[in-house]
């Protein structure tokens, strides 16, 4: 799934994204993590993996969207 990058703290690694339908969703350190980026800029288009649906919605991976 895509989304763009909307806010990220550098020092808890933690932030949130929006989805295409402006959506949206908060992702923590360890999510970052495992889609090994260093930083992340607001307005950065993503792709995220999630897991569960509507309010249980998380992300579970983030990283860069390559063309």
């Amino acid at each position: 799934m895509q989304a763009t990058s909307y806010t990220y703290d550098p020092e808890t690694r933690t932030g949130s994204v929006l989805l295409d339908d402006g959506t949206p969703v908060e992702f923590d350190a360890p999510a970052f993590d495992a889609g090994g980026l260093r930083l992340l800029r607001p307005g950065q288009r993503v792709r995220i993996e999630v897991e569960g649906e509507g309010a249980t919605l998380r992300i579970t991976l983030v990283t860069l969207q390559t063309f």
